[in-house]
């Protein structure tokens, strides 16, 4: 699940075997991609350089990853694993910084913010805006956007007390059909209220294993709302 903890410079989604795979289907040496960056695109990029992106040991900048695509004679996606950051997202669908920033709405030195910092200074109108551009699933648009926390402690709420009451909140975070809201947090609260249940014995006040189980859930309860949620639609 996408709890924000991927988001930064420090992360990749390039996928450096996937380039030596189509190098080598190619009959191409790392000097001969170099080469071929150096030639259509002006990068001087050193073999092994080449190498060490195949090898996972580095990962190409934007234009790096655009003349290498154009290199390995390929588009970007292609050299792209599942995506785990806002920046491997935008690069799975072929876009600049500057491009999403502009289909966004958003000055590109504030979005730069959210791609290499993890922090989100846009509005509700960008957000959605930002989901429909990069096709982000639910769970990681609330991440990129800021809202995991947020949303953690609306839920917290609600398998605490009365799930009903926080229909209308959760849904003013999470773009997803209400009916599916509502199941999910009706699950939600049953799975919590099942599992302290268990650990409580028949009219004995709470013990420390009841007070662990509730603190352990409420400390997981994003990714057990993702997957009551998830499971709704398979």
């Amino acid at each position: 699940m996408y709890d924000g903890t991927s988001r930064g410079r420090h992360t990749s989604s390039f996928d450096g075997a996937a380039a030596r795979r189509l190098r080598e289907a190619l009959g191409m040496a790392p000097g001969d991609v170099a080469h071929g960056m150096r030639a259509a695109f002006g990068l001087t990029v050193a073999a092994e350089t080449v190498t060490a992106w195949e090898r996972g040991e580095q990962a190409p900048d934007d234009r790096e990853l655009t003349a290498l695509a154009g290199a390995l004679w390929c588009a970007v996606p292609e050299l792209m694993d599942t995506p785990g950051t806002l920046r491997g997202f935008r690069l799975a669908q072929g876009l600049s910084r500057a491009d999403l920033a502009l289909g966004i709405g958003m000055d590109e030195a504030a979005y730069a913010l959210a791609e290499e910092e993890g922090r989100w200074v846009g509005d509700a109108r960008q957000a959605d805006a930002l989901g429909r551009m990069l096709r982000l699933p639910v769970p990681a648009l609330i991440a990129f956007t800021g809202r995991s926390a947020e949303l953690a402690e609306l839920l917290r709420r609600a398998v605490t007390s009365r799930w009903q009451a926080y229909v209308e909140p959760v849904s003013g975070l999470v773009p997803l059909p209400r009916a599916y809201l509502e199941d999910g947090l009706r699950r939600l609260h049953a799975e919590y209220t099942s599992t302290t249940a268990a650990s409580l014995g028949w009219g004995r006040p709470a013990s420390a294993s009841s007070r662990e189980a509730a603190r352990a859930f409420l400390d997981d309860v994003l990714d057990r709302f993702w997957n009551a949620v998830e499971g709704l639609e398979s």
